[in-house]
């Protein structure tokens, strides 16, 4: 017995095609695959309001690009010097509202991975591993650029590098203040 042919294209059409479920299978592993990979790469930056080792390892490249000529030469020292910035970071990161706090998180975890980290800053090398002149190079190009998304970042930054290292006293005389008057 055959169906009428009304009837036949009818249940032809009423289901989805073997073609267009694969088609849903693929792209449904193609994007599980991008999120697996997006949050396996996801560092965040700040967790519990301190500075993770990826947002240390950013702040501290920031630090010696952005404070050369005020840290000192020798890598005893300099170390010593970079460890102090960052325990001054995290105290600063710490006293923020929450929502501020997440915000630098989220844009310490753009800059901790590879492929978003060259495309907002130009920086190939790894934080850890590029010279002074490379992140130097590489905060120029996020300060003068005319995409805003990247200038915020150059200035986010370079602001709490700089807040938190002049506001120690022991760098106040870098910047020509004398500390406040004795009353």
């Amino acid at each position: 017995m055959s169906l009428a042919p009304a009837a036949q294209a009818g249940r032809m059409s009423t289901g989805p095609s073997r073609r267009r479920l694969l088609q849903l299978g693929a792209g449904a592993t193609a994007l599980f695959t991008v999120a697996g990979g997006a949050a396996w790469l996801w560092r965040p930056g700040v967790r519990g309001g301190r500075l993770t080792p990826s947002g240390r390892a950013v702040f501290r490249a920031v630090a010696r690009a952005v404070l050369e000529g005020s840290l000192p030469a020798e890598p005893a020292a300099l170390d010593a010097a970079l460890e102090r910035h960052l325990q001054r970071l995290d105290e600063t990161i710490a006293g923020f509202p929450t929502a501020t706090q997440a915000e630098i998180a989220q844009l310490l975890g753009v800059l901790s991975v590879s492929a978003t980290r060259q495309w907002l800053t130009g920086l190939r090398s790894d934080w850890a591993d590029a010279s002074v002149n490379e992140l130097e190079a590489a905060l120029r190009r996020m300060r003068t650029t005319d995409h805003e998304l990247r200038q915020q970042a150059y200035h986010a930054l370079r602001d709490l590098t700089n807040a938190a290292y002049f506001a120690q006293s022991e760098h106040w005389l870098l910047l020509g203040y004398p500390g406040p008057s004795a009353v």
